[in-house]
Formats: structure tokens, C-alpha cells, sequence
């Protein structure tokens, strides 16, 4: 067997991302006390393994199938290719996960390209108050509280997670479109409370402020 085909079989019959430590790991330890069964892969590095994922892409796009390797912030891992997501769906009966609504994709895309951000420079460049959104994109994961704001009020600062990453299929946020270009954009200036009103992202909402949307910035 060749190196690409173990590290094939072992994403198959792997449920999360694998690590090229994991891999390698795998790979390295089969057949250990067995003298009768020699391991072609027990010196393996992490580089060849990592070369070996690489032209498992290259050839996988070559020759499409119904999956695709994909590079994950988490590791590596076999999925099912988009265009089958109709067919595969069908082993998945029940109630689908709800879409995310063009105001919480806008929301998320702000978030994501400046983090961390207050909750009024987000309504800064939306115009509208996000708290419903917010507490929504919380909800499923994809955004959290990061801390508070060195400002009057002490605002709460929001990030993305984890799974935004993975829910997005990226491994780090320079992944993201145009990140760097769109980091350096001009954020609109959102009013700030006072210090001695004491408002913080628990008091009323911020009232909506003239600004762009992200589509109109592009």
C-alpha cells in the first residue's frame, strides 16, 4: 500500500479532522511488537505526510468523486462533495438546520472581518441595532463574548469561534475573502456613552447611525 492510500483509509474510517500528529501517529505505531509484520511507514514525517494530503486534493479535483479532502483549522478530513448535498440529506430525515438570514450573514461578516467589535461599531456599519442577531449568531456557536472594551461603559467585545471556522471550512481567518484588505476599510465611528451614564451592551440599544453595509463597501 502506498502512503496515499493509508492515509486515505484512515480519514474514511475517522469521525472528526485529523491532525498530520494523528496521521503520522497512526502511522507509526501499526504493527509495533510484531516482527512478522514490518511497517513500511514506522520513520514517516510529518512533511511527507503533509505532502501526501496535498496530492490527495490535487487529485481528488483532477478526477472528481462524491467527496473532497479538505484542510480544516482542526485538521484534515474526507466530506461529501457540496454538489451531493440534495442526495445526502435524504439519510438525514427530520427538521434541516435553519439558513442564516442575510441580516445575521451581514452581522457575522463584520464580526469576523474585525474582531474583536463592539456591538455599536457593528450597528455602526449595519445602521440598525443587531442585538437580536447577535444573541441569535451566539446562539448556534458561530460568535462569542471576548471580553470587554478598554471604554466608556466598558462595551462587551464579540469574536468569532472555532466553529465558525470549521462551519466555513477555514483553517485560520486569513482564509477569509480579501481579509487583509477589508481589516483595513473605514469603520464608521459609532457614538460612545458617557462615563458617567454607565451604559454598557445591557442598556438600551445604540440608535441606528448612517453608514454602508458590507455590500456597498465592496
Amino acid at each position: 500500500m502506498t502512503l496515499s492510500q493509508v492515509l486515505e483509509a484512515l480519514l474514511f474510517s475517522a469521525q472528526k479532522p485529523l491532525t498530520t500528529a494523528e496521521l503520522r501517529g497512526a502511522l507509526t505505531s501499526a504493527g509495533q511488537g510484531d516482527e512478522l509484520v514490518p511497517n513500511e511507514f514506522a520513520r514517516v514525517k510529518e512533511a511527507e505526510i503533509a505532502v501526501a494530503l496535498e496530492q490527495l486534493k490535487v487529485d481528488y479535483t483532477l478526477a472528481p468523486r462524491g467527496f473532497k479532502l479538505l484542510e480544516k483549522a482542526d485538521g484534515w478530513q474526507l466530506v461529501s462533495h457540496p454538489d451531493c448535498a440534495r442526495w445526502v440529506r435524504q439519510l438525514f430525515p427530520g427538521p434541516k438546520p435553519a439558513r442564516l438570514s442575510p441580516p445575521a450573514l451581514e452581522t457575522l461578516a463584520i464580526i469576523a472581518y474585525r474582531q474583536p467589535i463592539t456591538r455599536a461599531d457593528v450597528e455602526a456599519v449595519r445602521g440598525v441595532t443587531v442585538e437580536g442577531v447577535l444573541q441569535n449568531l451566539m446562539e448556534r456557536g458561530l460568535v462569542k463574548i471576548s471580553g470587554r472594551a478598554e471604554l466608556p461603559g466598558r462595551p462587551l467585545l464579540y469574536e468569532t469561534t472555532q466553529f465558525f471556522l470549521e462551519h466555513f471550512g477555514l483553517r485560520n481567518l486569513d482564509e477569509l475573502p480579501n481579509a487583509e484588505e477589508l481589516r483595513t476599510r473605514y469603520l464608521p465611528v459609532a457614538p460612545r456613552p458617557t462615563a458617567s451614564a454607565g451604559v454598557s451592551d445591557a442598556g438600551q440599544p445604540e440608535s441606528p447611525s448612517p453608514a454602508t453595509t458590507i455590500a456597498s463597501e465592496d
